[in-house]
């Protein structure tokens, strides 16, 4: 069985699954070299997913977002909403970088990323299936859970010892198969570069999602290390990081039919789930998550109206509640408008009547399929409860003292049996991760996120509530917000240094809560686990046979995207839909007749000017005889892809990633060609915001950029 799931990641015989669909793995692309080639590629096919070789080598993750390498002085494009928190971060009133943007006219004037940026570095992605499972074949439950958790920890330390790299392992198709991703882990990150809030953020929540989109989504970090090139935190003697590659920018843009790829770090798909996760997403789970994020926002908008700071404090949090919350409304109607779960009970109907027709699949796919629909209806459980549990973790400061308190229960074991998140190697991110919240939290908005929490959680059963909880609460509500130390940033942080007696004897109303809701917290997470194993060794078996059931009808399969380098190729095109066509580009005379001066849809008057007068010099597209800004194609991307770089058949840049459209984001689950596209931000729009509007021309320069 393990040859046949080899052979079906690694094999040839792509051939039957659709050009635009796939988020391939670096090893797949030889498999599908020819269609690679047959698409357009310019490449070498059989090479492309070579992590030795641009332009793979200059591709980047931020930890959430994709992002590359455009200089050969670390220099690095993402999207601007990936930046938007640093930008936020370094923001106040009288120093509005959200409105009005940033540009840093010299290296010295590069200010620190918010608290925990970083920049990694993709080196290896490597098959480690053997080492993973080993000792876990015949274990179930909280055993198997352990067994895999040991070997996983094992495995990314011996990673480790090399200096600077941050390495994981995550499973495929269901932990079939295992892999080990290795980067370089840059840490002194710095902003270099952000257009206005009307070029970065036009059209706001209300272009969300949509068609035709006049957004800038673009900025720059740069990655900047030790004189000696070693990694290490921000320091002012450190230096611009030197890439093994960089990507060139493009001389001639795209036009509607050119072939382009995309590289980068898609992070959750569920295409491979089964037909009852998929009905307890669309008919349950979805529609109370949408509501919650909505509540969650107006809540948000109602607690820091009329105060600029809370305001500016706030944007982040409230920038990627509303992303999500309309992209939940997109999935529901996506998955209605296409049947989607009628479509998942058909095909499921259907494998399972393959694996009944035959004694031999049966007998190894049968059981499997039977634990599945136990373990499905097991977790689709828990995860309707703590859907509503874990909002009491929006509350900044409670969230705060559980991770500390749980910080100082993890030191009290070694570091290899320590849970992952509480290893020494994870102490920076949980110092950063706490430093933040100085920034972006108000006492009077936690407490009316914490009103609404409650509110939510008091509707949950009385069986499904936290006991400790609503045992401990009572007696320290009044006094949470004007009792605790919490709210000071230097106090937070020295939690992290004591010991669990000292939480215990605190009489923080924060910290008296963390305590008494420990035991029960980890009650839960050990049946979590529990059902984990289970679930992992069903998983591995079923998505066995669900490989054996596509390889039977000639279809080679991807695995579910998990956060790790995938590539996805397609071309720039509109669509036609019943009564309307979507144009391949968006022009600057589109975003000039949006433009009100109002709100989401307030461009710089320098932009304005330059588009009235049609000053586009050299970034102008012949085949368009104006400026594009945004572009439609059929690359297959998610989310975790925003900022990644649009290459085109040369392996050169032409833009940014940074959408889909409300209609596709339901490929999360199910992929149609006919429905998805994805939405770029053009690089000549880029280059001439950065050149006519904002006179970034250091940075210009330094990417080797003609003027």
């Amino acid at each position: 069985m393990r040859r046949l799931i080899l052979a079906t990641l690694l094999g040839t015989a792509a051939s039957a699954a659709m050009a635009e669909e796939g988020m391939w793995l670096p090893g797949q692309t030889p498999a599908i070299a020819e269609q690679l080639k047959q698409a357009g590629l310019a490449l070498d096919a059989r090479t492309l997913g070579d992590l030795n070789r641009p332009p793979l080598t200059a591709i980047a993750s931020l930890g959430g977002c994709s992002a590359a390498f455009l200089s050969p002085q670390g220099l690095v494009a993402t999207n601007h909403h990936c930046v938007y928190g640093s930008i936020q971060y370094n923001s106040k009133p009288g120093q509005d970088y959200l409105t009005d943007g940033f540009l840093a006219k010299t290296l010295g004037d590069e200010l620190p990323a918010a608290p925990g940026s970083r920049i990694y570095v993709i080196e290896d992605l490597r098959d480690v299936t053997a080492a993973m499972v080993k000792g876990a074949e015949k274990l179930t439950g909280r055993a198997r859970y352990d067994r895999l958790e040991a070997n996983r920890k094992a495995l990314i330390a011996a990673c480790e010892q090399q200096p600077s790299r941050r390495c994981d392992v995550r499973p495929y198709f269901g932990g079939q198969t295992y892999f080990l991703q290795q980067q370089l882990e840059i840490q002194d990150v710095r902003l270099v570069y952000a257009p206005a809030g009307g070029v970065g953020n036009f059209g706001g929540e209300t272009d969300n999602w949509m068609w035709p989109r006049h957004t800038g989504d673009f900025g720059f970090y740069r990655a900047y290390v030790a004189p000696n090139g070693a990694s290490a935190p921000y320091a002012k003697e450190n230096v611009p990081f030197r890439p093994k590659a960089f990507l060139k920018i493009a001389d001639k843009g795209v036009e509607e039919g050119d072939f382009v790829m995309v590289a980068g770090f898609p992070g959750v798909t569920f295409r491979h789930r089964t037909a009852a996760e998929a009905r307890f997403a669309f008919e349950t789970l979805t529609p109370l998550q949408q509501r919650l994020l909505n509540d969650y926002s107006d809540r948000i908008q109602s607690a820091v109206a009329g105060n600029q700071a809370a305001t500016i404090k706030y944007a982040s949090i409230l920038k990627g509640a509303d992303n999500y919350k309309k992209k939940y409304i997109g999935e529901l109607a996506g998955a209605e408008a296409m049947g989607l779960v009628a479509k998942k009970e058909a095909d499921e109907a259907a494998f399972r009547a393959w694996v009944k027709a035959d004694p031999k699949r049966d007998a190894a796919f049968g059981a499997a399929i039977a634990d599945m629909d136990r373990l499905v209806a097991e977790q689709n459980a828990a995860e309707l409860a703590d859907a509503r549990r874990g909002l009491l973790n929006r509350a900044q400061l409670f969230g705060a003292a559980r991770l500390a308190y749980r910080w100082a229960k993890e030191r009290e074991k070694p570091d290899a049996a320590r849970e992952p998140g509480f290893q020494d190697r994870d102490r920076a991110f949980t110092v950063q991760r706490l430093t933040a919240i100085e920034r972006r939290y108000d006492a009077g908005v936690d407490r009316a996120i914490l009103d609404h929490a409650l509110a939510e959680y008091r509707k949950l059963p009385a069986e499904e509530r936290h006991k400790s909880f609503d045992a401990a609460y009572p007696a320290v509500a009044d006094r949470l917000y004007a009792e605790t130390g919490l709210a000071d940033t230097k106090t937070r942080l020295g939690w992290l240094d004591q010991p669990a007696s000292a939480f215990e004897a605190s009489n923080d109303p924060f910290i008296r809560l963390a305590v008494a809701t420990y035991a029960e917290d980890r009650a839960g997470e050990d049946k979590a686990k529990a059902r984990a194993g289970d679930m992992q060794k069903a998983r591995a078996t079923y998505m066995a046979g669900r490989l054996a059931y596509a390889a039977a009808q000639g279809r080679t399969l991807y695995p579910d995207a998990n956060g790790s380098l995938r590539f996805t190729y397609g071309k720039v095109s509109g669509k036609a839909r019943d009564g309307l066509a979507w144009t391949a580009f968006t022009t600057a005379e589109g975003l000039a007749a949006k433009h009100t001066g109002k709100g989401e849809f307030d461009a710089p008057d320098r932009m304005l000017e330059l588009i009235r007068a049609k000053d586009y010099g050299r970034y102008a597209a012949p085949s368009l005889g104006t400026l594009p800004v945004d572009y439609l194609s059929t690359v297959d991307i998610t989310n975790g892809n925003s900022g990644s770089s649009t290459l085109n058949a040369r392996g050169e840049f032409v833009g940014l990633a940074f959408d889909g459209t409300l209609d596709g984001v339901v490929a999360d689950w199910m992929f149609n060609p006919v429905v998805n596209r994805t939405i770029h931000v053009d690089s000549r729009f880029m280059l001439w915001t950065m050149d006519k509007v904002d006179g970034a021309t250091r940075l210009l320069d330094e990417m080797g950029v003609a003027r």
